[in-house]
């Protein structure tokens, strides 16, 4: 079985052939320790900021009485968290693993409260993309947990391997968008179910099309999740739709991050509101 899990070093990483292999074979790399603990209390200072993201912030709720709370914007913009996105370590990354120049597609923060955060459902990225127009599944999502994720606060979980099933139909079920259940429950049988537990700093590259999960949070400990989506150039969406088409993304050296001062000037990244998020559920509904 091929390792999905690396360790960062500023200052001899690259992209190895060995991690495209686990990328390939697995839908997925780890990488341990790829934010330092200065650059995660950066993060984390700007996004729980009430005059940041925070305030375009909206509530999603799973069907089961739980909640999550979320804030998704469209370009990367020039602030910290732009900073972070446009990082050599995690764009060229990104790039390296999907074959070819990338663009930011969009960014969103994920906030499971203790105790009250709620369910994702068993679904692939591409589900969704799919829709927008996207042709290939020739995009990668960026997770970067700002808090630790265990079990206990309701950590991603992957099935190994499943993004070479291709895209599989996603339904209305409940409240939520999700992948077709016979489906999951088939793929559950042939393929190995990983609990992705990771520290604040580790950082999570994977498939659009990698079947992935993750339970409420009943423990009482928050879990935040800051995740970057780039889709490759050549994909381009053939029609206008809620997420940007091509733009050329601008790359920051890893010092930008320390660097930038910026917590609170949001110009220009495209905020999205929930009737927007929703607007591919509406589509598969009529």
């Amino acid at each position: 079985m091929t390792d999905s899990i690396f360790t960062y070093d500023p200052d001899t990483w690259r992209v190895t052939q060995e991690m495209k292999d686990a990328y390939d074979t697995n839908g997925y790399i780890l990488v341990r320790n790829m934010l330092n603990r200065d650059e995660v209390e950066k993060v984390r200072g700007a996004l729980e900021n009430p005059r940041g993201v925070q305030q375009h912030a909206y509530t999603l709720h799973d069907g089961k009485n739980r909640r999550n709370v979320m804030t998704l914007w469209n370009h990367p913009g020039d602030d910290v968290t732009g900073m972070l996105a446009r990082s050599r370590r995690v764009a060229d990354t990104a790039e390296e693993l999907l074959g070819g120049e990338v663009y930011h597609y969009h960014t969103k923060l994920i906030m499971k409260e203790a105790k009250t955060g709620g369910t994702f459902l068993w679904h692939q990225d591409y589900g969704y993309w799919y829709m927008n127009g996207c042709l290939y599944p020739d995009m990668a999502s960026v997770f970067i947990p700002i808090d630790d994720t265990d079990r206990g606060n309701g950590c991603l979980q992957v099935l190994r391997g499943s993004h070479k099933l291709g895209r599989v139909q996603h339904l209305n079920i409940g409240d939520q968008l999700g992948a077709d259940p016979e489906r999951v429950q088939q793929a559950q049988k042939q393929l190995d179910h990983i609990y992705v537990e990771m520290k604040a700093g580790d950082i999570l590259f994977f498939h659009c099309n990698l079947l992935h999960t993750s339970d409420q949070n009943s423990s009482d400990r928050r879990r935040w999740v800051f995740i970057v989506a780039f889709n490759k150039r050549a994909n381009n969406p053939y029609k206008v739709h809620h997420h940007p088409q091509y733009t050329p993304l601008i790359k920051v050296e890893d010092s930008a991050l320390l660097e930038c001062e910026n917590l609170e000037d949001l110009e220009g990244k495209w905020f999205m509101s929930p009737e927007e998020d929703r607007s591919v559920t509406r589509k598969l509904q009529q």
